[in-house]
């Protein structure tokens, strides 16, 4: 088949995944008259491009966290660089936190390639993106009282789950990112995220660049309960420098 037509069933699946939301695998073969390792090959190419995500069987649609309250494709590009470049730190049968958040969810589909994972979240759209992982990650909830705000469960219930486990890596977002203090929220419900840090090894922040240096009063973590920050590579070299000089790894994901 050359280029073209290639080009052209592309755009047609990418078409019936926005139209209906999910596609299969199978059904897309027949009707294309071709082989399932071809429409394989289509939907890696159309996931890469950040159009679609791969799911068990076929694809759906980029999901709402992913590419945010507007159609920006730079938004979801960023998103999708920094969940890359997350994913590229969990080592096969890690045991993960995986707070709420877009771009903490645009890392979801990065995990197929991981083996023997655990993965505790406090967020319902990101259970429901890890069952339909091929792979298959151990899940657990953390429960508690659910936060319409954050979309996510908080409390002292969820606290007290999350403390009686051992994590090698939290990963997490934030509002914004003080460049001399940390991590900073809208949220005033901070509780949770600071007993995620205390149970793992390491924490990770997940944020684009165009969110350092905004202002806002309520810290969420402080540099010392940081390991890493993974941003865009639209950061200025000098903020990095700063935020490194505070002991914290700084990576910028090629977008």
């Amino acid at each position: 088949m050359t280029k073209r037509n290639t080009q052209q069933r592309r755009h047609t699946i990418l078409s019936k995944v926005n139209a209906q939301g999910e596609v299969s695998v199978e059904s897309l073969a027949v009707e294309f008259e071709t082989s399932e390792v071809t429409i394989r090959k289509d939907l890696t190419a159309l996931e890469k491009s950040g159009l679609l995500l791969r799911r068990y069987g076929g694809a759906v649609a980029l999901p709402q966290e992913i590419v945010a309250k507007s159609n920006d494709k730079r938004d979801s590009l960023r998103k999708m660089a920094i969940a890359k470049a997350a994913a590229s730190l969990i080592k096969d049968h890690n045991r993960i936190i995986i707070d709420s958040g877009r771009t903490t969810a645009a890392m979801i589909p990065e995990l197929v390639k991981k083996q023997g994972l655990v993965v505790m979240t406090n967020a319902m759209n990101i259970a429901n993106r890890l069952l339909s992982l091929e792979n298959e990650p151990t899940l657990l909830m953390t429960g508690g009282t659910w936060d319409p705000h954050s979309e996510s469960f908080q409390g002292q219930v969820a606290e007290k789950v999350l403390r009686s486990y051992d994590f090698d890596q939290l990963f997490i977002g934030a509002d914004g990112i003080d460049v001399a203090r940390g991590t900073t929220t809208f949220n005033e419900l901070v509780g949770l995220s600071q007993v995620m840090a205390e149970s793992a090894r390491e924490v990770i922040v997940m944020v684009e660049s165009d969110k350092v240096g905004r202002k806002i009063p309520n810290l969420e973590l402080p540099w010392s309960q940081v390991t890493t920050l993974i941003t865009d590579d639209n950061l200025a070299l000098e903020l990095c420098q700063t935020i490194e000089s505070s002991g914290v790894t700084v990576i910028r994901a090629s977008v």
